[in-house]
């Protein structure tokens, strides 16, 4: 029975020491300051433009593997409106280069690399979509965070200023480590909105390569002699 009390009050004290650690945390954010907010609205922004890219881009980079091969054979058949609707059924940003291109081909080979070329940039763009504003968070998030850190430092030591006789030691750390909390916060959120740039912008460039591709065959394609 004393081994069972002692490791049941073991628990307990090991479940109290976690739920003071977390109330501990909240309490820390919260004595970070107004700058805390703008600093969460940022986080969230980011948050919510990585999983918004990351869906889009997911969608983006689904085509079939055959998806070359079945156009050059509808293509090279004569099949055009066949090819186009096959490519109109895929939101692949190489069908739809594809398509612009299916539906050029009778004119000149550089207006059809013209088409191909404009449908290209209009989708890179639609890739690189609010990237911009994660690189802008990776810059910014840290500097609020610093700013909050001078703000916050300032009013400590006019409170330090305001005191008469001696200072303790504990209000000079406590008015440091709460202004201190905006510096670590606003790396947190740059950090994450840097990472989250750096893997998206790596998966932009990753399709872009495929469309280059896909465009340059499908340029071959119509070079070669067939039944169009």
């Amino acid at each position: 029975m004393g081994l069972l009390q002692i490791s049941t009050s073991g628990a307990e004290a090991a479940e109290t020491v976690v739920s003071e650690q977390s109330i501990s945390v909240i309490d820390l954010l919260m004595k970070g300051g107004y700058w805390i907010v703008p600093l969460a609205l940022l986080f969230i922004v980011a948050l919510y433009i990585l999983l918004e890219r990351v869906r889009v881009l997911k969608k983006a980079d689904k085509l079939p593997q055959d998806f070359n091969d079945k156009v050059k054979m509808l293509v090279a058949e004569g099949n055009i409106a066949e090819a186009k609707a096959y490519c109109g059924m895929l939101e692949s940003p190489m069908a739809k280069m594809v398509s612009k291109g299916i539906s050029r081909i009778g004119h000149p080979l550089k207006n059809i690399e013209a088409s191909i070329e404009n449908v290209g940039k209009v989708e890179v763009y639609n890739l690189e979509k609010n990237l911009n504003y994660l690189a802008t968070i990776a810059g910014a998030a840290p500097m609020i965070g610093f700013l909050g850190t001078v703000t916050g430092m300032i009013q400590a030591f006019i409170s330090i200023s305001q005191e008469e006789g001696s200072v303790s030691p504990k209000l000079l750390s406590a008015g440091i480590y709460e202004a201190m909390i905006t510096t670590a916060v606003g790396l947190f959120v740059g950090i994450v909105a840097y990472l989250s740039y750096n893997y998206l912008v790596s998966k932009v460039s990753k399709l872009v390569h495929r469309m280059e591709y896909t465009s340059v065959e499908f340029i071959d394609l119509l070079q070669e002699p067939t039944k169009i």
